[in-house]
């Protein structure tokens, strides 16, 4: 299942941000978005997402050449196929283990694969010493490697994620690296916005650049 945006254009009063006739991102594929700041870059993933509506155009996923025609994140049950990680996430009150079982109420699993998802994912996180602390008091790389870790255990068939790795420390980075690893395996569809070159970058199959209001993907002779 591909996520496709078609014709879509973002303005802000007379500044036009972007305009992009097509984006395509496949299942089982890795983007990095590139830009600079101001460029976009944001703003397109909350698109994406269906966090953000652009001024124009359309955001579906495309599957078996059947394409939803409604604004899915709002009116469709592909809702949360798709998921947004924001550079500062949000994260609930309670416990670690309360923060990655939230979503899971909402899928068809049970008791013991819904434990079994968060066991993975603590592990995976490097979390397993915190997890019946509250969420509130982690640090800024803890925060993070949790919030993926809860994007994690839902099985998105697609991720989105802003600045994913900004003044996190070595050891954040490896733990994300595997995980967003794990994800791909499974056929999820990556694209990640980065300033920094990193494990989560270096693998990607495709760059994109965000420049001058238009979508570019960069020929192999031109990726960093």
């Amino acid at each position: 299942m591909s996520l496709v945006a078609t014709d879509i254009e973002m303005q802000f009063g007379p500044r036009r941000l972007f305009g992009i006739p097509q984006l395509i991102l496949n299942r089982g594929e890795r983007v990095w978005l590139q830009g600079a700041n101001g460029a976009g870059k944001t703003t397109l993933l909350k698109i994406l997402a269906g966090l953000q509506r652009p001024s124009g155009g359309r955001v579906h996923l495309h599957q078996d050449n059947a394409a939803t025609n409604r604004w899915w994140r709002n009116r469709d049950p592909l809702r949360g196929r798709v998921i947004y990680l924001h550079q500062t996430p949000y994260l609930f009150n309670g416990s670690v283990e309360e923060n990655l079982a939230y979503g899971l109420k909402h899928l068809a699993l049970t008791v013991e694969e819904r434990q079994s998802r968060v066991e993975q994912a603590v592990a995976m996180a490097r979390l397993t010493p915190l997890r019946h602390q509250s969420a509130q008091v982690l640090s800024g790389g803890e925060r993070q490697r949790l919030a993926l870790a809860r994007a994690w255990v839902m099985r998105p068939h697609h991720l989105l994620l802003d600045e994913p790795t900004a003044s996190l420390d070595p050891d954040s980075i490896a733990a994300m690296a595997a995980m967003l690893d794990a994800l791909q395996s499974q056929g999820c569809g990556l694209l990640l916005t980065s300033h920094q070159h990193t494990d989560l970058t270096l693998s990607s199959q495709q760059q994109w650049l965000l420049s001058e209001q238009r979508l570019t993907a960069l020929p192999k002779e031109q990726r960093a």
